[in-house]
């Protein structure tokens, strides 16, 4: 069997960070990953998803990703029951494995136009 996914995207808000009774460190992302495909429109859909980042993983993004921050993440996706208004409901979410910062060009082109200044 395979679990795993891959996801290009940007941080919908900053970085939530807790420490578990137990001591670990879990920090709480939501990803903006936009569809490679138009809907009926015309448009490109977007789907905005929740990511589990733990331990080292997490101070990591704890100190260098803030909201709109560009990430690429490999991971697994997980399930879980959670009770809504006496309702029984099966949520996903994606338990990452590993991160990596992807610079943006118009990152890039600001801080040189503000050394020119």
């Amino acid at each position: 069997m395979l679990n795993q996914v891959v996801l290009v995207g940007r941080l919908t808000q900053d970085v939530e960070t807790r420490i578990l009774d137990d001591g670990r460190k879990v920090s709480t992302i939501f990803l903006a990953v936009q569809r490679p495909f138009k809907n009926v429109d015309g448009q490109y859909d977007t789907d905005f998803l929740k990511c589990s980042v733990w331990e080292g993983l997490s101070t990591m993004i704890e100190s260098y990703c803030q909201k709109g921050t560009m990430v690429a993440l490999k991971g697994r996706v997980q399930s879980y029951k959670k009770d809504f208004n006496d309702t029984n409901v099966t949520m996903l979410e994606v338990i990452a494995e590993r991160i990596s910062y992807i610079k943006d060009a118009k990152e890039d082109v600001v801080k040189k136009d503000k050394k020119g200044e």
